[in-house]
């Protein structure tokens, strides 16, 4: 039987696609049943809009707590049986209630090869930093900061006169390339 994925986003939503792609071309025997966003305007709804996804967009600040909100999320997953979620460039500390109903059920994808570089701006820090070898890890989700459980990492050798902007495109396309491989591993394996 198919699973259920829900992907959580905040922005342009380039990973959220690539996972959409890899299962309409079969790479990923999932259905991306829902996306989960916290800021309506972002782009991720556009591209959900256009593959027929049912999205839930909601405000923080219209509720009281991230408790508040993270149950109206729970609700979500629940209705649409949700097997597992995603997050893609979800710019918010994931709280107790949804760790709590999704123990170990929920991934993120980082920038950097973590535990180096956690948070946000991860390339430019470590760009900044000198660092010779980036790369991005994919990570299951606990209650800090990028410091779950490493699933894979993947890595490349900057090269010689190689632009931020530079290592940021490849940085994506090695995203886009291993984030439908893990979810696929971890789903049906």
């Amino acid at each position: 039987m198919m699973k259920n994925i829900a992907v959580f986003a905040s922005g342009f939503g380039s990973n959220f696609e690539a996972i959409i792609e890899a299962a309409n071309n079969g790479t990923l025997h999932a259905n991306i049943a829902l996306l989960v966003v916290d800021k309506p305007a972002c782009y991720a709804v556009e591209r959900a809009h256009n593959h027929n996804i049912p999205v839930f967009a909601f405000n923080p600040k219209d509720y009281d707590s991230k408790e508040a909100y993270e149950k109206e999320i729970v609700k979500q997953l629940q209705a649409y049986q949700i097997d597992l979620v995603a997050l893609a460039g979800y710019m918010r500390l994931v709280g107790s209630v949804l760790l709590e109903n999704y123990a170990h059920r929920i991934i993120n994808i980082h920038p950097a090869l973590l535990p180096s570089f956690p948070g946000t701006h991860s390339i430019e820090k470590a760009y900044n930093h000198g660092v010779k070898v980036f790369g991005i890890t994919i990570h299951y989700v606990d209650a800090g900061m990028d410091t779950g459980p490493i699933i894979d990492q993947e890595s490349f050798k900057k090269k010689e006169g190689e632009s931020v902007e530079e290592v940021e495109t490849r940085i994506h396309q090695l995203e886009h390339q291993l984030y439908p491989k893990v979810l696929e591993r971890i789903l049906n394996h």
